[in-house]
C-alpha cells in the first residue's frame, strides 16, 4: 500500500467560520419561527406555513450543523494523521495547518499507545478527581503520526560472539517514518516491529565478529582472514546493523538513519577470566619489550667495553656479566648489588 498524500484541504478557519455562522443563522431561525407561530396563535390566526418551515428547518440545521466541525484536524510541524472513511484508506494529512476533512474520517495509529525506551514515548494519562473524591484516568494519547527522527535504545542482550563467547551489547538507533501508509498497515505495530528487527538483525551481526582480533576469523565472507572485531571495528559494525535494520523494515515504511554500539562488554560469567587473559597478554607483550630492551642494552655495554678497551673478558666472564645485567633490568624489583672488593677474578 502506497501513501496519498491529501492536498488543499488547510481549509479548517474558513470551515469553522462558515459553521460557526450557519449555527447562528439557525439559532435565529429558530426564534423568529417560534416568535411569529407565537403571534400567529396569540392572534388566534393560523400558524404560517412560512413560520413552521423557518422553525423546522432552522432547528434541523442547529441540531445536525456541529458535525462538520469533526472533520476539523490540527496538525504541528512533522506530524501526520492517517485517515480511513469507513475501512478504506482514504489518504494522509501531512505539514503544520488548520485541516478540513470528511467528518466521517477516523484517525488511525495502531502504535499510538506503545511505550518503548525512545524518544516521542511521552505518556499521555492524565488524572483528574471525580465528585465523590477518587482519581481517575483519563487517556488522551494522540492519533498523530511524528514524522520527526526518534531514537530508540534497545535493551541490552546477551549474544555468543564467532568464538561463543557471551557479551553484552545495546545498540541506538535512530529512525523516522517516511511512509505513513505502509507504518500503519503493512504491520501490526511499527514500533515494536521495529524493536524486534532491531533485535533480530543485531544477534546476526554480532555473531560474525569476535569480541577482540583473533587469528583465522572471516568477518567479511570474502574467505580471507582479518582484524574486525567488536571492540576495534565499531564503526563498521554499526554500519552493517544500520543496513541489516533497514533491509527488514522497508515494508513497514521505516527509514533507519543511524545505527550506534551504546555499551558493549564481556557477559558477568566470564568478564572475570577475560579481564585475566587481557592482563596476562599485557604482562607478556611488557616482557617482551623489557627483554629487548634490556639485550639492547647489554650488547651495547659489551660493545663500548671491547671498543675502548677498558677491560678485557673471557667468554666465562662475559656471560656472568650478562647474566648479571639481565637480571637488574629485567627484574620487578630494584636490584642490590654485591660489591667485590678484591680483584676482578
Amino acid at each position: 500500500m502506497n501513501e496519498i498524500v491529501l492536498s488543499g484541504k488547510k481549509n479548517g478557519m474558513a470551515a469553522l467560520l462558515i459553521c460557526i455562522a450557519v449555527l447562528l443563522a439557525a439559532i435565529a431561525g429558530v426564534v423568529f419561527g417560534a416568535m411569529g407561530m407565537d403571534a400567529a396563535e396569540t392572534a388566534g390566526e393560523d400558524t404560517p406555513v412560512l413560520y413552521a418551515v423557518l422553525f423546522a428547518v432552522s432547528l434541523v440545521i442547529f441540531c445536525t450543523g456541529w458535525i462538520p466541525l469533526c472533520g476539523l484536524r490540527v496538525l504541528a510541524p512533522n506530524e501526520a494523521l492517517v485517515l480511513t472513511l469507513f475501512g478504506k484508506y482514504v489518504g494522509t494529512l501531512k505539514g503544520d495547518g488548520f485541516f478540513c476533512v470528511n467528518p466521517f474520517c477516523v484517525s488511525v495509529n495502531p502504535a499510538a499507545k506503545t511505550k518503548l525506551k525512545q524518544s516521542g514515548d511521552v505518556s499521555s494519562v492524565q488524572s483528574a478527581v471525580s465528585s465523590d473524591g477518587n482519581s481517575i484516568s483519563i487517556d488522551t494519547t494522540s492519533k498523530k503520526l511524528s514524522l520527526k527522527i526518534m531514537t530508540l535504545n534497545n535493551s541490552r542482550q546477551k549474544i555468543n560472539d564467532c568464538l561463543g563467547n557471551p557479551i553484552e551489547i545495546g545498540i541506538a538507533v535512530t529512525w523516522r517514518i517516511v511512509d505513513t501508509a505502509k507504518a500503519v498497515f503493512n504491520v501490526d505495530n511499527y514500533k515494536e516491529f521495529l524493536s524486534l528487527q532491531c533485535d533480530s538483525a543485531l544477534r546476526n551481526i554480532v555473531r560474525l565478529y569476535p569480541y577482540d582480533v583473533a587469528p583465522n576469523i572471516d568477518t567479511t565472507g570474502d574467505g580471507i582472514a582479518d582484524d574486525g572485531s567488536l571492540r576495534g571495528s565499531s564503526e563498521l559494525v554499526a554500519s552493517r546493523i544500520r543496513d541489516e535494520i533497514q533491509n527488514r523494515v522497508d515494508e513497514a515504511g521505516i527509514e533507519v538513519v543511524e545505527a550506534r554500539i551504546t555499551y558493549l562488554a564481556y557477559a558477568t560469567e566470564i568478564a572475570a577470566v577475560m579481564l585475566q587473559r587481557q592482563q596476562a597478554s599485557a604482562i607478556i607483550d611488557a616482557r617482551k619489550m623489557i627483554v629487548d630492551g634490556a639485550v639492547g642494552m647489554v650488547e651495547m655495554a659489551l660493545d663500548r667495553l671491547a671498543e675502548k678497551g677498558t677491560v678485557t673478558l673471557d667468554e666465562e666472564r662475559k656471560a656472568a656479566m650478562v647474566s648479571n645485567l639481565l637480571v637488574v633490568l629485567c627484574g620487578n624489583h630494584d636490584a642490590q648489588p654485591v660489591v667485590n672488593s678484591g680483584s676482578l677474578y
